[in-house]
């Protein structure tokens, strides 16, 4: 397979290209930083050239929807997916409707990630449902098998207990990663009070004294991996 990884995180596309080696020798994986590397590696046909281009949701040269409408519409031979480590739901919504085959939440482990994009080289779509109503996070489906990929929710028995919603369970998750208040605010593209107010209310449903506490009982608990 031939694919195209774009992220302006070079550690990201460094390790992606690594692992997807070590795992198909014969595969090749194209690198760029932002959405006018990806022109450059597709014009005058050479789109054709390509099974699948995986491009980050925020990078240089992406304005909004609009831009991933053109390169669908532009592009019509290759196959795009879309990966972020955080998006709204409509969005993912948004851009399956568009013509993406996938959307690969940068929370996969890179088994599941590489496991997912063999899926959608064998004409199948890759997105997550997301449940809110029911209080469980995002499972990972293939569109036509509907099975569940090893990159499944995390939320258990005792995490539906806590009643944690969504937006608190992302949350909580940067809070492991010893994310900032300001770190969190700027990743998820809210107001820093907001931030606060979340975890305020992630250390209570925890019985946590502060965010710290809070970082270790969600680990206690196997929230995270």
């Amino acid at each position: 397979m031939k694919l195209i990884v774009a992220d302006d995180h070079a550690l990201f596309r460094d390790l992606f290209s690594q692992f997807v080696a070590s795992a198909e020798p014969n595969a090749e994986v194209i690198q760029c930083d932002s959405a006018y590397g990806i022109e450059e590696l597709l014009k005058d046909g050479q789109d054709k050239d390509f099974d699948l281009v995986i491009m980050d949701w925020m990078m240089p040269g992406i304005e909004g929807i609009d831009t991933f409408r053109r390169f669908f519409s532009d592009y019509p031979n290759t196959s795009f997916a879309i990966m972020s480590g955080v998006i709204e739901p409509n969005h993912i919504k948004d851009i399956m409707d568009l013509g993406a085959v996938a959307y690969f939440p940068k929370t996969m482990s890179s088994k599941s990630f590489l496991k997912a994009i063999e899926l959608v080289l064998t004409g199948e779509r890759f997105y997550p449902v997301l449940d809110y109503g029911s209080g469980a996070q995002p499972s990972y489906y293939g569109e036509k098998t509907g099975t569940l990929s090893e990159a499944q929710a995390r939320y258990d028995f005792k995490s539906k207990e806590i009643k944690l919603t969504p937006r608190e369970f992302e949350v909580l998750g940067y809070l492991v990663k010893g994310a900032t208040n300001k770190d969190i605010a700027r990743a998820l593209n809210l107001q820093i009070v907001t931030i606060k107010l979340h975890v305020r209310g992630i250390c209570k449903k925890l019985d946590a004294k502060n965010r710290t506490q809070a970082a270790l009982k969600a680990q206690e608990l196997g929230l995270f991996e």
